[in-house]
């Protein structure tokens, strides 16, 4: 049965975030993951995720300054030494987390940047990506890489299937993996049936959301009882992290997923 993960950067917002472990729990989530830890000591989190017999699936590298509209570092040239930090940072919280994966946000290219510029960036991603990979490899854990659409997040490197599999190809690392987020993919490239069955040996981490508005899936133009069976029929095992933006109150839109286990 798919295994869903809630996301508390989005779910439960009616709760401080400590509180949310504890409201996901009784919700019928036995994962959880989010965006970013660091705002709170890792034994605090443990406790929480203890407390509430959760699992923590995923969070993200330090993204740099996300307040001034940073999102990741790993294409960053001129970045490396801070990248290679938020590396030995992330793994740190894996640890005390037993998370056994991690996600490395890619960054922003700038306004108009010319093919010398993303030539760059290309080279800096890949060369990160390695030091990243091979870092993962000796905590155990393995590293993400996610496409995210231009839509919601303009001039982000990584925005494309076929561009992550090239980058996964590239670094050669086998706990280099992909973290298919299938709203972002529906809204760049769509046919995400076809996505999977490509992809599937490659994916490390899957996510949903409602198109366009980034809701709960069963809102919009997405079919998820159809993909998550064809996904669960590929032998899929790993969890489904829920990343969307509830249309009301969290508990009350999650009727959606009452198939798998939650209890509304």
């Amino acid at each position: 049965m798919i295994r869903l993960a809630a996301n508390l950067s989005m779910l439960f917002q009616e709760h401080d975030f400590l509180d949310r472990f504890s409201a996901a729990a009784e919700a019928g989530f036995r994962g959880v993951e989010y965006l970013f830890p660091y705002a709170y000591a890792p034994e605090a989190l443990a406790g929480a995720l203890r407390e509430a017999k959760l699992e923590q699936v995923l969070f993200n590298l330090p993204p740099g300054d996300w307040a001034a509209g940073e999102r990741g570092l790993a294409s960053l040239p001129g970045r490396e030494a801070e990248f290679r930090e938020s590396v030995s940072e992330a793994l740190r919280y894996a640890d005390t987390l037993n998370c056994p994966r991690i996600h490395a946000m890619a960054g922003l290219v700038p306004e108009g940047a010319d093919r010398e510029t993303l030539a760059a960036h290309q080279d800096t991603y890949l060369e990160n990506l390695r030091f990243a990979a091979r870092e993962a490899a000796k905590a155990g854990r393995d590293l993400l890489i996610e496409p995210i659409n231009h839509r919601d997040m303009p001039r982000y490197f990584l925005s494309r299937q076929d561009q992550a599999m090239a980058a996964i190809e590239a670094v050669g690392a086998d706990n280099l993996r992909l973290q298919f987020d299938l709203y972002h993919c529906q809204i760049m490239e769509g046919d995400l049936i076809r996505h999977l069955e490509q992809q599937f040996h490659h994916i490390g981490h899957v996510q949903i959301a409602g198109v366009p508005e980034r809701h709960e899936p069963d809102i919009g133009e997405v079919n998820y009882p159809s993909i998550l069976a064809r996904l669960e029929a590929l032998g899929y095992r790993g969890w489904v992290g829920c990343e969307y933006r509830p249309a009301g109150n969290t508990r009350d839109g999650l009727a959606w997923g009452r198939v798998h286990g939650l209890t509304p």
